[in-house]
């Protein structure tokens, strides 16, 4: 879908729902934008944070704030004092992005011109609160932003304007983020004129081709050695900031930061078919190699327990009965199987 010319329309009045770092690019764009005025903010309550616990306000609130839009602060979006609150905005458009809550009717209403949702995924593909992780794990060759009408469902309403871009082999959810919100603003100014004058026809989402991301856990982080070298590169890169993908060394948690997999197979003293997954059988100028289910895994970027994050070098140099033991084991005898 093409992306709409921006052309010059009345400011029109804008109410913004949003949270975390992710929202940010597409508010600031919205307070700069000749096009909008930001009428109102609403934002998750603040929430204990760092280890003190103490009560820390969201990334959004505290650039509303600097810019003197009046912030609201609502567990859920219930309760007729905080629908008066949303309608007194006098709102054309409600603009959400990672807001983190499905939108009852009675709030879809309110708006004059609906609700526009900054997604980053190419709809109807990952769906749902983790689109970014999601497409790198499943291998996708591009990505890139939609930004769509919202309805009741998740992520289910008709596209507005889409945008890619490549999604390259190194991108990691810490980096791929970022782009993807800068992405995501500047779609969204370029969207919201011709949605206003009319220049847009909403396009039905094929429910047929589409797939739903879902939340991580710190479960999801732990490496199964049996799967391809390819699988866990992208396990490593998808959940990188978080919850970060790990294994254990000796029996400790050893965090993978970064990790490729070995497109050809180095000049090794052990065939790889002899040796069982998860084991140490070498080092590169990568780092580590392991064995996997399929192909070798250099770890290029490690962190052990209690320590900073190293290269596989490193780390490699400093463990000098590192060949030979084996991953993802309760202990680090070298022969366990």
């Amino acid at each position: 879908m093409n992306s709409p010319d921006r052309e010059p329309i009345s400011p029109a009045r804008v109410v913004f729902l949003g949270t975390p770092e992710f929202a940010v690019p597409t508010l600031r764009a919205l307070i700069a934008a000749p096009e909008t005025t930001v009428a109102l903010v609403v934002t998750q309550p603040d929430r204990p944070a760092g280890r003190g616990r103490q009560l820390a306000a969201s990334p959004i609130k505290h650039l509303a704030s600097a810019h003197g839009i009046a912030v609201l602060q609502p567990e859920r979006l219930r309760g007729q004092e905080v629908l008066e609150r949303l309608r007194a905005a006098d709102a054309e458009l409600f603009v959400i992005a990672a807001f983190g809550q499905i939108l009852r009717q009675a709030v879809l209403d309110i708006p004059h011109r609906g609700c526009l949702n900054v997604h980053p995924s190419l709809l109807p593909r990952h769906r749902g609160p983790s689109p970014i992780p999601a497409a790198i794990l499943a291998g996708d060759a591009e990505t890139g932003v939609t930004i769509m009408l919202t309805d009741r469902g998740m992520d289910t309403g008709p596209i507005l304007t889409q945008e890619r871009i490549p999604l390259d082999r190194d991108a990691t959810a810490a980096t791929l983020t970022p782009r993807l919100a800068e992405l995501g603003a500047d779609l969204l100014l370029r969207t919201i004129p011709a949605w206003l004058r009319g220049a847009i026809t909403p396009q039905a989402q094929d429910a047929a081709r589409a797939t739903v991301s879902r939340t991580f856990t710190k479960a999801d982080g732990a490496i199964d050695w049996s799967r391809p070298a390819v699988v866990i590169e992208r396990q490593v890169r998808a959940l990188n900031p978080w919850p970060r993908a790990y294994t254990s060394e000796r029996g400790k948690r050893l965090i993978v930061l970064d990790a490729r997999a070995i497109d050809s197979t180095p000049n090794l003293p052990t065939p790889v078919s002899d040796v069982p997954q998860g084991t140490v059988i070498g080092i590169d100028s990568a780092g580590p190699l392991v064995t996997t289910g399929e192909g070798l895994l250099a770890l290029k970027e490690v962190q052990p327990e209690g320590r900073r994050a190293l290269t596989g070098g490193d780390f490699a140099r400093g463990h000098a009965a590192l060949i030979g033991s084996r991953l993802g084991q309760p202990s680090g005898d070298k022969n366990e199987s």
